[in-house]
């Protein structure tokens, strides 16, 4: 392959584009970009572009059999279109299983802070709403809120891993949420080519609040006291991806900083939402949270129960799962608490069958 500018090998939503590969390669020594598709035809299980400057500028493809099979053989340049092909054609029954299903994705952490992460959010968003899927998507901004609450001055303070949010610290939530966040979403989906539209849960009294019942420690921090699904609903049939930023106010009008994992659980439960999905920073439900590979994949709520019970679950990880027990119990039909450090890791979930995360079951 004699140009950079041939080694178009990247699906358009990868952000190893060939456009990227023609920047690497002839700056590096060695330059290796793997092809990101996790399956391959038998006997093939990565490949790997290895690019090596050199007088004469020639780069070169080459194909790692897996470490299970033994011969070693040349991927026929054909073979690229056709594993996209067998990609696609695998996810056909996942798209039949969920198209005009609703999926509300809860989004924070690392995919809200790393570009690239962010970049797949929105990407698995655009591409779920174009096969049919009715995602909604439920947002938080603490690191962004931090940022503003230090511009200003204002020391961040936190209570049982919630923010304690006094009047000046509500206006500023409400701020970067309302007016920031949610509209840099909205504008990046729209973009990539949907139509989202963007909310708080105070447009349209979209939720209700009530304060907490530790407001005396917490300030204005609240519960979601009603949600409102006819101003979701009409939106979502006609094809539009709800954008949320999770502030609400009270029956008085006084806003109150909401959870987004325990906004993304009601709504999801109010609009009898098919799969719930929070992005989180690790990997799911732990067996032995000192043991990465201990990663349970499907548990039922009877088990989640034992598991706290056995300090087992613990933490932050405790309101994550009891949003996702609280939104089966109200007919969610499965909760998924997955990996937003893994780039795509939406499709990961839906459109596989062995999944990313930990899906709860009623």
């Amino acid at each position: 392959m004699a140009a950079a500018k041939g080694l178009n090998l990247c699906s358009p939503t990868c952000p190893t584009s060939s456009k990227k590969a023609q920047t690497l390669i002839p700056n590096l020594k060695t330059s290796t970009l793997s092809y990101p598709f996790h399956r391959f035809p038998p006997k093939i299980r990565s490949l790997t572009i290895k690019a090596s400057s050199s007088t004469n500028t020639h780069h070169s493809v080459t194909s790692q059999p897996s470490s299970v099979s033994t011969p070693d053989s040349v991927v026929p340049q054909q073979s690229i279109p056709q594993v996209r092909v067998d990609v696609l054609s695998e996810s056909l029954p996942y798209i039949q299983k969920f198209r005009g299903k609703t999926i509300v994705v809860k989004y924070g952490g690392a995919a809200m802070k790393q570009p690239e992460l962010r970049a797949s959010v929105v990407s698995d968003l655009v591409l779920l709403s174009c096969v049919g899927l009715r995602p909604v998507l439920v947002h938080g901004g603490g690191p962004e809120i931090n940022h503003w609450l230090k511009l200003l001055q204002i020391e961040p303070a936190f209570e049982d891993g919630l923010r304690v949010t006094d009047a000046k610290t509500m206006e500023i939530v409400s701020m970067v949420l309302v007016g920031k966040v949610n509209k840099d979403l909205v504008s990046r989906i729209n973009k990539a080519g949907a139509t989202a539209v963007g909310l708080s849960g105070m447009d349209g009294q979209l939720l209700v609040a009530r304060p907490s019942p530790n407001s005396a420690k917490l300030g204005f921090v609240g519960e979601v006291s009603r949600v409102n699904s006819t101003i979701l609903q009409p939106l979502v049939d006609n094809g539009h991806i709800p954008v949320i930023a999770s502030v609400a106010a009270d029956e008085t009008g006084q806003s109150y900083n909401i959870n987004a994992d325990t906004v993304a659980g009601e709504i999801a439960a109010a609009l009898g939402a098919e799969k719930l999905i929070l992005l989180t920073d690790v990997a799911g439900i732990l067996e032995d949270r000192n043991d990465p590979n201990s990663l349970v994949k499907e548990i039922d709520i009877k088990g989640i129960k034992r598991m706290i019970g056995e300090k087992k679950v613990a933490g932050g990880m405790i309101p994550k799962v009891n949003c996702c027990v609280r939104s089966l119990a109200q007919g969610v039909r499965t909760a998924s608490i997955t990996d937003g450090r893994v780039q795509h890791s939406l499709l990961h979930e839906i459109m596989t069958e062995e999944g990313i995360g930990t899906m709860i079951t009623g």
